[in-house]
């Protein structure tokens, strides 16, 4: 109870007593007076604990208004939080992916500069190779011309015929035609012819035969020296014309001719390359343009 209410309590029970011993000592106004008193104490207590009364429901009501304000802000501090940590975890899966992605891009980068690299390797290697071919091309001292490539073989078997006789070796020559005209070096030719004739007599070991096939189709000329030795595995094949290669068949010597030969049919524009079945000879295919 309020100080208020508890003196207008008091002042209404006093004025109540009054007018109740006025009505044996006071005159009939003093009694209506004393009454009237009464009565206004007693309303205006009664005011003030109604007044209380709904200051105090009015405060429980903004209680729970004030509650129910907690409740829906925490309901926000949660849905916010689970916002952030949604776009968290957003977050987190770009900075991996773009992790991943600097990782690809600087193993794709290290990947273009190991291939450029190796590229300028190649390129260097390749120079040096042409240098080197273009270093083993016998000197010739005429102009390149019209020659017949079959006269010029004939003239290699004949120069080596003692050596190949010496080793049991029969060098013949197949074509369908007696002449063939190519735009080369007759000396480089025979050169080339010379070198692979000459490899065969060498590493034939036994008494066999070599024919040196020469034919053309349209605008080349396709020669095949192919002789009946014991030939080469498959793996060294592929690498007798490499500079100084001797295979498992080697004997003494510089392992220049066959590389020479390449060199000069690819100074003219050709290819030439070696099949060998174990046991079954040694073939040398080559290729060249007649003009």
């Amino acid at each position: 109870m309020s100080r208020e209410q508890k003196i207008a309590l008091i002042l209404a029970c006093v004025f109540y007593a009054a007018t109740v011993f006025g009505f044996f000592y006071f005159s009939l106004t003093l009694i209506v007076l004393m009454f009237m008193a009464a009565t206004i104490s007693m309303t205006y207590f009664a005011y003030l604990c109604y007044k209380a009364h709904n200051d105090y429901t009015g405060a429980e009501h903004l209680q729970q208004e004030i509650g129910l304000l907690k409740a829906e802000i925490e309901q926000k501090n949660k849905e916010f939080e689970a916002v952030i940590n949604d776009k968290n975890e957003e977050i987190e899966r770009a900075k991996q992916s773009i992790e991943e992605l600097t990782e690809k891009a600087e193993s794709a980068e290290k990947s273009s500069r190991e291939a450029q690299e190796e590229l300028s390797r190649n390129v260097k290697a390749q120079k040096t190779m042409d240098n080197l071919y273009e270093s083993l091309l016998p000197p010739d001292d005429e102009d390149a011309a019209d020659v017949d490539i079959i006269a010029v073989a004939r003239r290699a078997i004949a120069e080596l015929d003692e050596d190949a006789k010496a080793v049991g070796l029969k060098v013949t020559i197949s074509s369908a035609v007696e002449k063939l005209i190519v735009h080369a070096s007759a000396k480089r030719l025979l050169i080339m012819f010379r070198n692979i004739i000459d490899n065969s007599i060498k590493y034939m070991k036994k008494a066999g035969t070599l024919v040196v096939t020469i034919s053309t189709i349209e605008d080349d000329i396709f020669i095949v020296l192919k002789d009946t030795g014991n030939g080469l595995p498959e793996n060294e094949t592929k690498h007798i014309f490499e500079l100084n290669f001797q295979g498992s068949n080697r004997i003494s010597g510089n392992g220049l001719g066959l590389t020479q030969a390449k060199a000069i049919v690819e100074h003219y524009g050709g290819t030439i390359y070696a099949r060998s079945p174990q046991g079954n000879g040694m073939g040398i295919y080559i290729q060249l343009p007649t003009t």
